[in-house]
């Protein structure tokens, strides 16, 4: 077991001989109980994931599982604003996520409509989280692993796309799109023609000299019944993540598909449309302009940025556009068609390339 220090002054981490610590979103996550399904990302000494990056700096985020911040005991709930809430309301009309800034803005607190909890302190260096007795760990780590470190990379001023991302050889392939366009499907039977996993979810995007990259996150993907079974030829192949969340669970090791743990240089966008008949899947460009927009409406937690950030973010995407291939994807309605639609993709992605950036390695020892 790995344990982790890390310096007051600095965000660096020092592995020691203390609790558990992952690598996630170009973030090493320091954390006090082990995450289901990760393990493929846990940080030990001498391990890959534990060499100093050439592009970037690697940020410390400690997270306290089954602990809330002692600070907040001395704060009321009176002394909290309500800053955010979902339009998705349960039976009994309570949102399905409402967030929460205490007075002294030092804190976010995000309540789910079944009782889990979380806070992160605006710096976006910790987080901490309690859960009704009646749930588990791993009904908190789906959304500790997708929403919450979302969040937390908006807080840090990373631009993020409601994404999944797939490896090309060297480069990284994002898919976004409305909820239940394919995203997450798309990745998965683009896994099976043996392409590997990026990220799922999120897109946490990194620039440096002019030049997008993708930071790999976890190595599963999680997938509704239907989209198993557009696979798989039936949703019972793939566990639920836990009784009370109806997601299957695609391992990538259980399934003898591939991780990409290289943060990779991001060549293309596919935006996914609505589904069409035949001649569909079809691909199509898409202007600058109209790119930039439809970014823009898939960026991660936009709800909860305020002006400045959304500025920031707006100029990032503005940079992101002419640099790299962006294009509209129209599946097609058979379910079937699938992997024509991987066909596409692959063809369009390996075509001739628009003076793309060259990779540069980032897994290198100092």
């Amino acid at each position: 077991m790995v344990h982790s220090v890390r310096s007051l002054d600095t965000d660096v981490l020092i592995l020691t001989a203390s609790n558990f610590v992952y690598s996630l979103f170009g973030l090493n996550i320091c954390t006090n109980l082990a995450l289901p399904e990760i393990s493929l990302v846990q940080v030990v000494p001498g391990s890959p994931l534990n060499q100093k990056n050439l592009l970037f700096e690697i940020p410390t985020v400690e997270i306290h599982l089954a602990m809330k911040p002692e600070d907040l005991d001395q704060i009321p709930s009176l002394d909290e604003e309500l800053w955010y809430a979902t339009e998705d309301r349960d039976q009994m009309g309570t949102a399905a996520l409402r967030i929460w800034k205490t007075s002294d803005r030092r804190f976010l607190r995000l309540e789910y409509f079944d009782g889990t909890r979380f806070w992160l302190d605006i710096q976006g260096r910790q987080i901490w989280s309690t859960w009704p007795d009646n749930l588990t760990l791993e009904d908190t780590s789906t959304y500790l692993l997708g929403p919450v470190l979302g969040l937390l990379l908006r807080l840090r001023g990373v631009t993020c796309l409601h994404a999944s991302a797939v490896s090309f050889g060297d480069f990284a392939v994002a898919f976004i799109g409305s909820e239940g366009a394919g995203k997450s499907t798309t990745a998965a039977a683009l896994a099976q023609q043996g392409c590997a996993i990026v990220t799922d979810d999120v897109v946490a995007l990194a620039e440096t000299d002019g030049v997008f990259y993708v930071h790999p996150a976890y190595p599963y993907l999680c997938l509704w019944p239907e989209s198993v079974a557009s696979i798989y030829g039936s949703a019972d192949v793939l566990p639920r993540f836990s009784p009370a969340y109806d997601k299957r669970c695609l391992s990538l090791a259980r399934q003898g598909l591939s991780f990409e743990a290289r943060t990779l240089p991001l060549k293309a966008i596919y935006i996914l449309e609505e589904r069409r008949s035949d001649p569909a899947p079809g691909i199509e460009p898409l202007a600058d302009q109209s790119a930039l927009l439809a970014l823009v409406a898939n960026t991660f937690a936009t709800n909860v940025l305020d002006s400045a950030m959304r500025a920031e973010e707006f100029k990032t995407l503005g940079r992101l556009v002419p640099r790299i291939r962006i294009r509209k994807v129209f599946p097609h309605r058979d379910v079937g068609r699938l992997p024509d639609l991987c066909r596409a993709i692959r063809e369009d992605v390996e075509g001739p390339n628009d003076e793309l950036p060259d990779r540069l390695d980032t897994t290198r020892a100092e």
